[in-house]
């Protein structure tokens, strides 16, 4: 009988695997010798069960799990069960690796921070601003921060100093939001501020709502104290001040790198009715793995916009400008923030009223909504593998 068998040497040899793995999967019941020797324990294998062994060998290259090698091995023949628990394996290394680039985008920025520091202001910076563009960025970054009492850091927004600008940053690691506003040095009276790379404050939640309740009708502008761990806004005789958020704060330019594939301009309110009346799906992509309603995002070859479910509908497309593009395109995206996005952009205050930029780098990249007119004011969002 041994010689018409493989000894485990021999199996191992020709399959790749280790002689103790062979025993493993021995006695894990997924790939059992023909014969075992009684006297000697030693294990013999038959001709046609080096064809299992070597399957066995790169099932375990790409981390199948014990019970997924089990369930492949012992698949029926024509049954299609081993290219299912194949196909979920690699839907399963898709969204890992979806998660790593996330968290890793995170990280990098993050040793961005060590390098370049931002969220602390050494010295006083003193801006003056027109509270009505100061009260529209906030409106643009406010739905963007972060509500989760385990991500303090993120629980304001960044007040940033840069130039002639002052830019405002929000996010909760699933989006983030960025507003512009144009910036004044302060008066010849108050004590200069020397020119220095750019830096900022977090505002903690409750401030910057405070300040945005005081924006409204009255003085044009607003002048801005940053710095020594504290944030200041003075409009006319009303002063608000509060302490600053000590942390650092992710470095929204390393996010913000995007490459998109396509620009689409389109009216913002068919967007929207496109978005509120279309189908979803339900996946649990939302914070901390809860379900969450998910938008899916197609073009078509003839340059239109889709919302659609999976398969897509064959009506409800919005004429875009845009560039061809294949029609397996697909980027979900959750909804809601979706939606808050659209309402942030404020199209009424742009140079073409009513009008949405969208940019797209692919179905893993984020989505970008710019509104024309306002390069320094944009969301970004980040996508939703689907299964």
């Amino acid at each position: 009988m041994e010689s018409e068998l493989h000894s485990i040497g021999e199996l191992a040899r020709a399959s790749g695997l280790g002689v103790g793995t062979l025993r493993y999967y021995d006695g894990a019941e997924v790939l059992a010798p023909a014969w075992v020797d009684p006297q000697t324990g030693y294990r013999w294998y038959r001709p046609d069960q080096l064809a299992d062994a070597r399957l066995l060998a790169r099932l375990r290259r790409v981390g199948l799990p014990l019970a997924g090698i089990r369930a492949v091995l012992g698949a029926a023949p024509g049954s299609g069960e081993a290219r299912r628990v194949l196909d979920a394996h690699l839907h399963r290394l898709e969204d890992g690796l979806a998660d790593a680039r996330r968290e890793l985008s995170l990280i990098h920025a993050l040793i961005d921070q060590r390098e370049q520091p931002m969220s602390t202001t050494p010295a006083d910076v003193r801006r003056t601003v027109p509270t009505e563009e100061l009260a529209a960025a906030l409106d643009a970054v406010r739905f963007a921060v972060c509500g989760d009492p385990e991500l303090p850091s993120l629980a304001g927004v960044l007040f940033e100093p840069d130039g002639a600008v002052l830019r405002l940053v929000a996010t909760d690691r699933y989006r983030m939001a960025l507003a512009e506003v144009p910036a004044s040095e302060a008066p010849a009276s108050e004590p200069a501020t020397p020119a220095a790379p750019a830096c900022g404050v977090i505002v903690p939640t409750p401030l910057v709502d405070a300040v945005r309740a005081l924006l409204g009708a009255g003085p044009a502008e607003a002048r801005l104290t940053l710095g020594g761990g504290l944030f200041r806004c003075e409009i006319g005789d009303h002063r608000i001040e509060g302490a600053a958020l000590d942390f650092d704060y992710p470095d929204h330019r390393a996010l913000t790198r995007l490459e998109p594939q396509h620009r689409i301009t389109l009216a913002a309110a068919d967007l929207r009715a496109a978005v509120e009346t279309g189908a979803t799906r339900t996946l649990p992509s939302g914070p901390h793995g809860t379900d969450c309603e998910v938008t899916v995002l197609t073009l078509t070859e003839d340059g239109r916009l889709t919302v659609a479910a999976d398969p897509a509908p064959e009506d409800g497309r919005l004429t875009v400008a845009a560039d061809p593009a294949p029609e397996d395109f697909r980027l979900a995206v959750n909804r809601d923030f979706l939606l808050d996005a659209l309402d942030a952009g404020r199209p009424d205050r742009s140079d073409q009223p009513g009008q949405l930029l969208l940019e797209l780098g692919g179905p893993i990249a984020p989505l970008a909504i710019r509104t024309p007119g306002r390069a320094g004011t944009f969301s970004v969002l980040m996508p939703i593998r689907l299964p």
